[in-house]
C-alpha cells in the first residue's frame, strides 16, 4: 500500500527531491539535493530505492524505516498504519516524528558527521574480522562461483569473513563476507557486506535476502584491491606497464583474477562509482570488465563516463564485455548461456 501511494510518500520523507522520469532522486538518505539516490515512482517497482553512494537499497517500508527511524521496521510499521489511515480510521494525513531541525548552514557539518560515523562502524568491523578465508565460508561461496582461490595461491587480503553482522532486514546477525573497500590514499573507507547462508546439503550461497549486499560507509572513488597482477606490487606503488581491470562486482573481478592473474583486478564496488575510482599516474593501460546490461542506457552512460574519465587521463582504455546478454564474466567463467544453463559446444 505504501507502494501504490509512493509518489506522495517520497515528496514527504524527501521534500529536498526533484522528479526525474519515473524516479524521485535526491542526494542521500539525509534528502539533501543530488542525484545519488533514487525512487521508482511506478510500474512493478513502484517504491524500490537505491543509494548508489552507499550500496543500500530496499522497498518502501524501508525507507520510511531508513529516513526517520535509523532503519526500524517495527517502528516503521507502526507509522505506515497510522499514515495509511488503517489504524483507527483516521485520514491517511502526514505524521511524521519529530526530527531535529539542522540549520541550514549547518546542514553539511551534520552530514560529514554521518559519514564518520559510518566509517568510524566500517573500521571497526574490519579490525573485529579475522583475517584470511581459508577453510571459511566465504572460499566455499566463492568456489561455488567457480572462483578457486587456490589457483592464484593466495586469497585476496582485501576479504575477510565474519560469522555474526548484524542484517538490519531480517534483525539478527548473520554470517558475511567483508571486503575493505580503500581510498586513493589506501585507508579503508568503507566495507562491503555479503551476507551467506547455508544450504541444506551444506553449500555456502548468498543469503536469502532482498538486499544480501550492502556498503557501510561512503566510498566515492575509493575501490575494493582485490589482485596485484604479475608486479605483486600496492596500488598505491604500482609500476608503469602493469594492466589494471576495473570491474564492477567483486565476484566479476575475481573470475577476471582467475582467469587473467597477470592482470592487477580491482571492483570499483558500483557502477556509478568506476569513473570515480582514483589510479595512480603509472597505470596507463586499463582494461573495463563490464557486465553485458544490454538496452539498460542508464548502464550504457555509466560506462562511457568511466571510458571518457579515464582516456581524458592520458591512458589506453579498453572496453571488455561478455557476449553473454544480461551476463556478466562471473557466467562467462562459469561456463553459462543466457538462460543460465551451460553453454552448448559450438
Amino acid at each position: 500500500m505504501l507502494a501504490e501511494r509512493i509518489g506522495v510518500l517520497a515528496r514527504e520523507l524527501l521534500p529536498n527531491g526533484r522528479k526525474d522520469g519515473a524516479e524521485w532522486r535526491c542526494g542521500s538518505l539525509a534528502g539533501e539535493k543530488g542525484q545519488s539516490f533514487a525512487v521508482h515512482l511506478n510500474g512493478s517497482r513502484a517504491g524500490v530505492w537505491a543509494d548508489f553512494s552507499s550500496g543500500e537499497r530496499g522497498d518502501a517500508l524501508d525507507l520510511v524505516a531508513a529516513v526517520l527511524f535509523a532503519g526500524d521496521r517495527r517502528e516503521a510499521m507502526k507509522w505506515a498504519v497510522s499514515w495509511l489511515g488503517l489504524g483507527d480510521g483516521a485520514a491517511p494525513t502526514f505524521r511524521a516524528p519529530e526530527r531535529r531541525q539542522v540549520a541550514p548552514d549547518r546542514g553539511r557539518e551534520d552530514l560529514d558527521q554521518e559519514a564518520q560515523r559510518k566509517r568510524a562502524s566500517a573500521r571497526k568491523l574490519w579490525h573485529d574480522t579475522p583475517s584470511g578465508i581459508a577453510g571459511t565460508p566465504v572460499e566455499a561461496y566463492l568456489a561455488g562461483r567457480g572462483i578457486i582461490l587456490r589457483e592464484l595461491g593466495r586469497a585476496p587480503g582485501a576479504l575477510r569473513f565474519n560469522r555474526s553482522v548484524w542484517c538490519a532486514e531480517v534483525q539478527r546477525p548473520l554470517p558475511a563476507m567483508i571486503a575493505a573497500i580503500c581510498g586513493p590514499s589506501g585507508k579503508l573507507v568503507a566495507v562491503h557486506r555479503t551476507w551467506l547462508g547455508e544450504t541444506p546439503g551444506g553449500s555456502w550461497v548468498k543469503a536469502d535476502l532482498q538486499n544480501a549486499k550492502k556498503v557501510l560507509g561512503s566510498f566515492a572513488g575509493g575501490c575494493v584491491r582485490l589482485w596485484r597482477g604479475a608486479s605483486g606490487k600496492a596500488l598505491g606503488v604500482a609500476p608503469e606497464g602493469d594492466v589494471t581491470v576495473i570491474a564492477e562486482g567483486i565476484e566479476t573481478a575475481l573470475s577476471v583474477a582467475v582467469a587473467c592473474p597477470e592482470f592487477r583486478v580491482l571492483s570499483a564496488v558500483s557502477l556509478s562509482n568506476m569513473a570515480a575510482v582514483a589510479l595512480p599516474d603509472t597505470l596507463k593501460d586499463i582494461i573495463i570488465a563490464a557486465d553485458n546490461d544490454s538496452g539498460n542506457e542508464k548502464a550504457r552512460r555509466a560506462l562511457e563516463a568511466a571510458l571518457k574519465k579515464f582516456a581524458s587521463q592520458g591512458r589506453t582504455v579498453r572496453l571488455a564485455m561478455p557476449e553473454i546478454v544480461h551476463g556478466d564474466w562471473n557466467d562467462v567463467l562459469r561456463g553459462k548461456d543466457t538462460d543460465g544453463k551451460p553453454e552448448r559446444p559450438v
